[in-house]
């Protein structure tokens, strides 16, 4: 098997309503990361691989996930949109795909920053689709922290190195694998999506519940360690803590977009400017965040901010607290 025989299937319908003030005008699966949108990082990392083909399920003001990456020809993919109008859960969202599914597929949580290593070892073990290979390959992280595995899913290995049971934000987790939002199957895996119950907890349909029945009726699935970080967009300064996180990992000190203007005497520390901001005054911009067109007429300095054309985030004392919410 290799990337050019699968499709990228990307969900990306969640309203992020703890994501306010941005989720009122943007998709949480568009917010800027290191300067382009985070869709776009996974939608680069599918291509990589040799993914051509990609199915995005929008909702929530989807028609600006449409204008931001049109039909992906300029990101060198091909995009299909699929419309879901009820969010219940990522079981749910799958259902609407099944129609659209050929072949085996990269499953990718929109809303998760992910920087992987060798996403090829996924492709090498999935199967054809018949009995006896290998249906589904769950992308894992060794998690040495149990409340990180709590906020996701466990991950059971047998003798084998099959995965043997998945457990939704388990309680005492006995293992330190931790499910990372990240999945390939065949199309197999639907008639087990087909058969997911409504959870009595979250009420939605839950994919370790789908995985689970997969597993239960005789498929093998495997677990990959491929996740070096997945870091969650769950409130507003994580987005900052983020970007921040992609300017230490790459060793840059700053990312600025094109047609930004600067006045003299500006000074850039450890920030991200995007694209038409201007800065009007001779200030310090420090460890911050400066959306598309924002125009900067502030006269102090800006430190460990998010500025957008109608906002100012002021993350502050909050900042090491976002940062430990990250993943």
């Amino acid at each position: 098997m290799e990337g050019k025989d699968l499709l990228g299937v990307i969900l990306a319908a969640g309203k992020g309503t703890r994501m306010q003030p941005f989720s009122e005008k943007f998709p949480k699966p568009i917010l800027p990361i290191g300067g382009k949108p985070l869709l776009q990082h996974q939608i680069e990392a599918l291509r990589d691989l040799g993914v051509r083909d990609l199915i995005l399920v929008i909702g929530h003001l989807g028609f600006e996930i449409v204008r931001c990456l049109g039909d992906g020809s300029q990101l060198g993919v091909n995009i299909r949109y699929v419309e879901q109008e009820e969010t219940l859960g990522i079981a749910h969202a799958l259902g609407r795909l099944e129609r659209h599914v050929d072949r085996p597929f990269f499953l990718f949580l929109g809303d998760i920053f992910f920087e992987t290593e060798n996403l090829s070892d996924m492709v090498g073990r999935i199967g054809d689709g018949t009995r006896g290979g290998t249906a589904g390959v769950l992308a894992v992280k060794k998690e040495s922290d149990p409340s990180a595995i709590m906020r996701n899913f466990v991950v059971h290995l047998g003798a084998d190195g099959s995965v043997t049971r998945v457990i939704e934000k388990p309680r005492h987790p006995r293992t330190d694998l931790k499910g990372c939002g990240l999945y390939l199957f065949t199309p197999a895996f639907f008639d087990a999506v087909r058969r997911t119950p409504r959870t009595a907890m979250r009420d939605e349909y839950e994919i370790t519940d789908a995985i689970q029945i997969f597993i239960e009726d005789g498929w093998r699935v495997e677990a990959s360690e491929v996740v070096r970080e997945d870091l969650n967009l769950s409130f507003p300064c994580d987005l900052l803590a983020l970007n921040l996180h992609f300017l230490k990992t790459r060793g840059l000190k700053e990312i600025v977009g094109d047609g930004v203007t600067l006045a003299k005497g500006c000074e850039l520390q450890n920030s991200i400017l995007m694209d038409g901001v201007e800065v009007r005054h001779p200030i310090r911009i420090q460890d911050s965040l400066v959306f598309p067109g924002t125009v900067v007429d502030r006269q102090g300095a800006v430190s460990r901010m998010i500025l957008t054309p109608g906002h100012e985030l002021h993350c502050g004392h909050l900042f090491e607290d976002a940062g430990e919410e990250l993943g």
